[in-house]
């Protein structure tokens, strides 16, 4: 069942978000990189499944067989690799869901001085590497990295990544037909088409403050557009979009459930949610964003091992296989086939997306963004 977001709900927690943000910046480190997320106190949903811990203590125990994990996977997801993984390692996962990479890393900046957590995994790894720097992650390279290309590995050795995904359109084919199409407007083939005026009201977006594909999407159109015609670009595409959401799936929801006509997420969420039978496709634009989607360690929990194992894990042919068809996610590894109804990753038309310099200019971006877009 998907959960709507309103206007006001999204504006309000987005608030509370760059608030957060602003707190945790002031203690030294910018919070470019671990984005601007609720509190601790009010930070994400805490699972309720079997075997998550609402509120998970980290046990001191040496030859612990636990693992308390902090995610921004959809947590189906979670539940599946929890499971796996228990089977294969008889390790029991504790997790938190945070749902987002903002909030999961300022969840984690917020216990700097008392970790609960072992693990964070999700989200891309733009919001690893602030983390690092700030001594949050522990340093760990895998013996299985070596099998990868070397994009994917920190080479600091602070974060792994282990998926990926590509920037897309979610569009309501209904609503779209019956709203739009009359008017003579094509559907979206580029990012460029969602400028037009028909879409005023009716796109959805999310906060690049809170979400990552957000950010990721503000960047893509830096890098493809330039400084000054890229910022133009997300002016005028402004005027269109009705609210930003605080997480980049929430887009996908409200489009799939018909209050909107069109979004912007990570095309394996949407082709995810097409396949459970909602009246929505994807539509891959040409110079679009990719994420590399990480994990890493942090520093100081009380089942670092478990934690090691669990890296390991991921980065197997087998896992990477269970990822790929459970959540159309591509795999980092090249003996494992793109997931079906994605395009191969070597045929989607990439912007040269800079990692490095996307993360640096991360907090100015979203400072210059949230006064460009003000309530919104």
């Amino acid at each position: 069942m998907f959960r709507r977001w309103g206007k006001r709900t999204g504006n309000v927690l987005a608030l509370a978000l760059l608030a957060s943000m602003t707190v945790l910046g002031a203690c030294g480190q910018s919070n470019d990189g671990g984005g601007s997320a609720a509190s601790p106190s009010a930070g994400g949903t805490e699972s309720a499944s079997s075997g998550a811990s609402a509120s998970p203590e980290a046990s001191s125990a040496s030859g612990s067989n636990k693992l308390v994990l902090y995610s921004a996977l959809n947590e189906d997801d979670v539940i599946q690799l929890k499971q796996k993984f228990k089977e294969d390692t008889g390790i029991e996962i504790e997790y938190l869901n945070l749902g987002s990479a903002g909030e999961a890393s300022t969840r984690v900046q917020a216990e700097k001085d008392s970790p609960k957590a072992d693990i964070l995994v999700g989200g891309s790894v733009e919001f690893y590497q602030p983390l690092a720097e700030q001594g949050i992650l522990e340093k760990y390279t895998s013996p299985n990295a070596g099998e990868l290309d070397a994009k994917f590995n920190d080479p600091n050795g602070f974060w792994q990544g282990w998926y990926m995904g590509v920037l897309g359109i979610v569009l309501n084919k209904e609503r779209f037909d019956k709203e739009l199409a009359p008017k003579g407007v094509k559907e979206p083939a580029t990012w460029d088409d969602l400028l037009d005026p028909a879409y005023k009201g009716l796109f959805i977006t999310s906060n690049p403050a809170t979400a990552g594909g957000g950010y990721i999407f503000v960047a893509d159109q830096l890098f493809r557009l330039g400084e000054d015609k890229g910022w133009d670009y997300l002016k005028q595409l402004n005027a269109n979009v009705h609210h930003y959401t605080p997480k980049a799936g929430d887009g996908i929801n409200l489009t799939a459930t018909g209050e909107f006509v069109a979004g912007m997420s990570w095309a394996h969420d949407i082709v995810k949610s097409a396949k459970q039978g909602y009246p929505i496709k994807v539509i891959v634009p040409q110079q679009t964003a990719y994420e590399i989607g990480g994990v890493g360690i942090v520093k100081g929990g009380a089942n670092a091992e478990n934690a090691k194992k669990f890296v390991d894990w991921l980065l197997t042919k087998e896992i990477g296989e269970m990822n790929t068809k459970m959540s159309n996610r591509y795999s980092v590894r090249k003996d494992v086939a793109p997931p079906e109804g994605m395009t191969p990753i070597e045929n989607v038309n990439l912007v040269d997306y800079d990692r490095a310099k996307a993360a640096g200019m991360k907090a100015d971006v979203v400072k210059k963004f949230t006064d460009m877009i003000g309530t919104k």
